[in-house]
């Protein structure tokens, strides 16, 4: 799919895996809109490299709404890519009993249930443009290897990722007759704001157990693998691992 020229949406798009794709996004010449939480630096970032951001929250649905509108307004909504979630680390039981529901369901409203928000209003849009020698647009979702390879402590996230790499297909299947692909990318081990929280040497320990290349992934790495995506008209209904060739241990 042609990217100049059209309007792109980025979950996310304040940091890591999402600004880099909304970058890459942007110098292909799309109109690009980063939806992020108020309290990001998506004010800053869209005055520095000329993105459009709207403050939104993926588990607000008038708020997500509120971004794809603004993508609208810049020009036929193609793309959109969901970059939004949290990582959790929290065992069923801990040292405190049962990890309470409220925290479970947490992390499932961020990445799953608002993946699906900002698939479902962004494949709206795209329904209502013309189509581009056979597409009118293309969602790319972010599961993760915790989906397949998920570890002890990660119920939660594992469970909402899975939950992603799970509905591509049927969306892909849906969205076909309107021209329309899904596909989701599984990361492993990246560089982002969630894994610079963590000790060199974790980061270190964590780096040395990806086969090939034996070091964190980078964000452009991502944003390289989403443009092809784009760019790819018979990638569709699929999830793809970028990770190094890592598999995920029990801890």
């Amino acid at each position: 799919m042609k990217i100049a020229g059209c309007s792109a949406l980025v979950t996310g798009g304040a940091s890591g895996l999402g600004l880099a794709t909304a970058l890459a996004l942007a110098e292909r010449g799309a109109h690009v809109v980063i939806a992020d939480l108020p309290s990001s630096r998506g004010t800053e970032l869209a005055a520095e490299h000329g993105l459009t951001f709207v403050p939104a929250d993926v588990t607000d649905e008038h708020s997500v709404a509120r971004a794809v509108e603004a993508a609208t307004e810049l020009g036929p909504l193609r793309v959109a890519v969901c970059c939004a979630g949290v990582a959790t680390a929290e065992r069923a039981v801990g040292r405190d009993g049962p990890l309470p529901l409220p925290r479970f369901e947490r992390v499932i409203a961020i990445n799953l249930t608002g993946t699906f928000t900002t698939v479902k209003l962004a494949a709206a849009a795209m329904m209502a443009t013309e189509p581009v020698e056979g597409e009118r647009g293309v969602i790319v979702m972010t599961a993760s290897v915790a989906a397949f390879d998920g570890q002890v402590g990660q119920p939660a996230y594992a469970a909402s990722k899975a939950g992603v790499a799970g509905m591509t297909l049927p969306l892909a299947r849906e969205f076909a007759q309107t021209q329309i692909r899904v596909v989701s990318i599984a990361p492993g081990i990246f560089q982002t704001p969630m894994m610079a929280g963590l000790p060199q040497a974790a980061q270190d320990s964590l780096a040395a157990q990806v086969p090939h290349p034996s070091r964190l992934g980078r964000p452009d790495e991502y944003a390289s693998l989403a443009l092809h995506i784009v760019d790819n008209a018979m990638l569709n209904g699929e999830t793809i691992r970028l990770d190094g060739a890592i598999r995920m241990g029990p801890r």
